[in-house]
């Protein structure tokens, strides 16, 4: 006969629209973690806090554009760009409506980074979580 232990794990489990809010509320950018990516499909995000492999983005800037196909910025730009700053774009509807599309789609830091930085400033205490990703 075959016995099986089973082996019980504490993780957090936190809502994808609760994240947005904590890092929104946090840092005062628009964030959208399901848009990131090219848009997570349904699902869970498991992370460690501490991350166990942080990892950077290598740019600082992208083009300013809606949905086009490089996305990711150096924490470091994210902190620093003013989130009111309008797009440098000669396309009249994205620089007056596609700024918070183009911030959530485009122009945003690896969760890694937001990860480590939340837990730096006593807001994410140390353990496994889970992001239940949902729209």
């Amino acid at each position: 006969m075959y016995e099986m232990k089973l082996h019980k794990k504490s993780v957090n489990y936190v809502d994808v629209q609760d994240w947005d809010d904590l890092v929104e509320k946090t840092y005062g950018r628009p964030y959208c973690f399901q848009q990131q990516d090219g848009c997570k499909e349904r699902g869970t995000f498991e992370f460690s806090v501490p991350s166990r492999d942080c990892y950077d983005f290598g740019c600082d800037t992208v083009p300013e554009k809606v949905n086009h196909e490089d996305m990711g910025v150096s924490f470091k730009a994210w902190l620093e760009r003013d989130p009111e700053q309008l797009l440098d774009t000669a396309d009249e509807w994205e620089r007056k409506n596609g700024l918070h599309l183009w911030w959530t789609r485009n122009f945003y830091p690896s969760v890694d980074m937001i990860i480590d930085d939340l837990h730096e400033k006593g807001l994410l205490d140390e353990g496994e979580y889970v992001i239940n990703i949902d729209w």
